[in-house]
């Protein structure tokens, strides 16, 4: 259903509100100096430190497409509410925060709240008698609570919170923020590469978000982190470098013991333990799923994944072979297992010279490639156990 679709019920006004927090965080806090930090969900919205100190605090409103903001706008009186209880509760006069509300409506022509604006140049005095006004016309529950808050104030510390208040109008929509945000961070990725990084970038940034707001994560997130995120990212878009996006990931229903895969099965023809099966089925999947994400992001040159499985392949070719030269042709099957388990031994731990790209040094892009290559059909382009393509078929008529 679509947020303009008016139908009473709908909870996507409401939804895009949750998202829009941590989206506009980001573009706000990309715009501040590296040592600004932001807590999403802090003493409001957003809460914006500098040097360990509260500095401003910001409230969002992502409202419905040509909405205004007029002079009974509850998003702005329920700032206030809220606003009055920190100025009091940090020392009034004394008090570091200013007070920010970040709406995507036009504040209306004919309103006092234009006085609010950032660009506004109306002196802070007569800005302070529009605002009284607007309390005393008004008989709404919330703003006769803040007369309440707003009396206990001297003349003095009401024209500086006044002072400290900016309404800022005609914010980006939620769905426009990805595209400036590569307009401002990404100027030196490639073309083809921002829509990627950003999505990463946004990726890892709502997992902060979410911690936050969860309080596993009391302590604010800083520019500076943004802006080294961005550069390690960015970095692996680079053309001797690829993305490493399933480190760490699993597949689900992993079982050494069921699994039938033709590169599983050469394992067992070694004896090896379900443990290293295990992690081979890891890197198996880690791989295929890498290299599924390279093609959908258009990262690899026409022919390279093939280049390098043929490079694979010439190498373990003559591992092989120097392995079972010494060999006799009826030799004893525990030391065709042997030799087997040294090839494999090979694969795993004495190839991570054998990298797509030059910076690509994650193991398991090349573990798992000689899996897939040992997965192959209807011959394994590499195998482990020396007759094993003398074997295949008893292997997989076994199996089935």
């Amino acid at each position: 259903m679509s947020v303009g679709s008016g139908d009473k019920y709908s909870a996507g006004p409401q939804g895009l509100g949750y998202i829009y927090q941590p989206r506009l965080a980001l573009l706000k806090l990309v715009e501040e100096p590296e040592r600004t930090g932001v807590l999403i969900e802090g003493q409001d919205d957003l809460e914006f430190v500098e040097d360990g100190q509260s500095r401003s605090l910001g409230s969002l409103k992502h409202k419905t497409p040509g909405e205004n903001l007029t002079d009974l706008a509850t998003d702005f009186w329920k700032s206030v509410r809220i606003w009055l209880e920190r100025f009091s509760a940090s020392g009034r006069s004394t008090s570091p925060l200013r007070f920010y509300l970040f709406t995507t409506a036009n504040v209306a022509e004919n309103s006092f709240l234009r006085d609010f604006l950032e660009e506004s140049s109306t002196p802070i005095v007569a800005t302070k008698a529009s605002f009284e006004a607007a309390m005393a016309k008004s008989a709404a529950k919330i703003v006769g609570e803040i007369k309440v808050a707003y009396e206990k104030l001297t003349e003095e510390e009401r024209l500086d919170f006044i002072g400290r208040v900016s309404i800022f109008d005609a914010n980006p929509r939620i769905t426009e923020i990805p595209e400036l945000l590569s307009d401002r961070l990404l100027r030196p990725v490639r073309r083809e590469h921002r829509q990627a990084v950003i999505e990463r970038l946004e990726g890892w940034w709502n997992d902060l978000a979410v911690r936050q707001i969860a309080g596993e994560k009391t302590d604010p997130i800083y520019g500076a982190e943004v802006s080294d995120k961005l550069s390690a990212i960015a970095e692996e878009y680079r053309s001797d470098n690829l993305p490493i996006t399933f480190l760490g990931k699993r597949p689900k229903g992993v079982d050494p013991e069921s699994d039938d895969r033709l590169f599983v099965k050469q394992l067992r023809l070694l004896g090896t333990s379900t443990s290293r099966i295990q992690s081979a089925i890891i890197d198996y999947y880690r791989a295929f799923q890498q290299r599924s994400s390279w093609a959908r992001e258009d990262l690899l040159v026409a022919g390279e994944m093939e280049e390098y499985e043929d490079r694979l392949v010439e190498e373990w070719q003559r591992y092989k072979d120097f392995v079972v030269e010494s060999l006799s042709a009826d030799e004893a099957e525990d030391k065709l297992v042997a030799a087997g388990k040294e090839i494999f031994r090979w694969a795993e731990f004495e190839t991570s010279n054998l990298r797509i790209r030059e910076r690509v040094t994650e193991p398991y892009v090349v573990r798992g490639a000689f899996h897939i290559l040992a997965n192959g059909r209807p011959l394994p382009r590499v195998y482990w156990h020396p007759k094993f393509l003398e074997r295949i078929e008893t292997v997989l008529e076994g199996a089935s």
